[in-house]
């Protein structure tokens, strides 16, 4: 009999001409439909959620309502406010401030996941790693994540920004992933030497399972709780980051545009024109605090001491 991986089977005895109960299967809920379970019940998680998924498709699919390309200009419509033409307004050489609001939304949700993603994994290896071998193994990798420590990441991202100046913004994305991986890096040490003890994993060893195998088979997965809310802190992060450096002219180049330098361009019109400024600063509030409702509802719903319901 097939039973599904999320699911455990519980057989009843038999009813037959001997007068037993048929068999009969109750189904158990997998761990994961219990964090889903409890993730619903955190109402402004789900809401969080729900904007999350409305921002990603007005981002990718608001483009294709309006008629203006973020490239385009109107030379008859500068500085115009709100209308049917130019839903959020135009710039001061014409350009539709929704088009490039919806083209810089698309650009730090996608720069604050590849972070979020790329320095979530970094710290899963580079603490594993280093609390699973003792040695000069941990002695380097820890001496890498305490030097990355005390570097001025800001600084460092500033100078060598202009040297990729016109290439892709993918290096911007590896730029910023190189300073958000240390602490959560340190954790995973150490809660992987608590495991490297535990009885499956010394079973593993003594079986002689290659030490990478015990790492992403039986450590790393013990610690997808932890990686998980790290990995979405670690979105809201990356686009306040990529904000700020793109607001100060070290981050995603024109012609391309992010909410950052949308936002930099209009903020001497924060007061005359306000429409410049708001509806990119408005998003980004918006996008942050919809990352961190949610991430507060992972965190509840993947700790089992957590309250089931908000």
């Amino acid at each position: 009999m097939s039973v599904p991986s999320d699911t455990i089977a519980v057989l009843l005895p038999a009813d037959d001409d001997s007068g037993r109960p048929p068999l009969d299967e109750t189904r158990v809920p997998g761990r994961w439909s219990i964090v889903w379970r409890r993730f619903l019940t955190h109402k402004m998680a789900v809401v969080g959620l729900g904007v999350l998924v409305f921002l990603f498709v007005l981002a990718f699919l608001g483009p294709y309502l309006a008629k203006w390309d973020y490239t385009d200009r109107d030379f008859n419509a500068f500085l115009q406010p709100p209308s049917a033409e130019h839903w959020f307004g135009t710039t001061q050489t014409g350009g539709d401030v929704y088009a490039l609001v919806l083209r810089g939304m698309q650009k730090s949700l996608i720069i604050g996941l590849l972070v979020a993603l790329v320095s979530t994994s970094v710290a899963a290896i580079v603490g594993s790693f280093a609390g699973y071998f003792s040695g000069n193994t941990e002695r380097v990798l820890m001496w890498i994540v305490d030097l990355l420590l005390v570097l001025p990441s800001f600084l460092i991202v500033a100078i060598l920004s202009p040297t990729f100046r016109g290439d892709t913004w993918l290096v911007f994305v590896v730029l910023l992933a190189a300073f958000l991986w240390m602490v959560t890096a340190r954790i995973v040490r150490g809660m992987t030497i608590s495991l490297r003890e535990r009885e499956y994993v010394l079973a593993a060893r003594y079986m002689g399972v290659p030490p990478r195998r015990i790492i992403f088979r039986h450590i790393l997965p013990n610690m997808s709780s932890l990686l998980i809310i790290d990995a979405t802190i670690n979105v809201s992060a990356a686009i306040i980051a990529e904000t700020g450096l793109s607001y100060f002219g070290f981050g995603v180049q024109p012609p391309d545009v992010s909410l950052g330098t949308i936002i930099a361009d209009g903020t001497n019109s924060a007061v005359t024109y306000p429409w410049l400024f708001a509806f990119a600063g408005g998003l980004l509030v918006i996008i942050v605090l919809a990352v961190n409702l949610v991430g507060d509802g992972l965190r509840d719903a993947l700790d089992p001491s957590s309250g089931t319901s908000r």
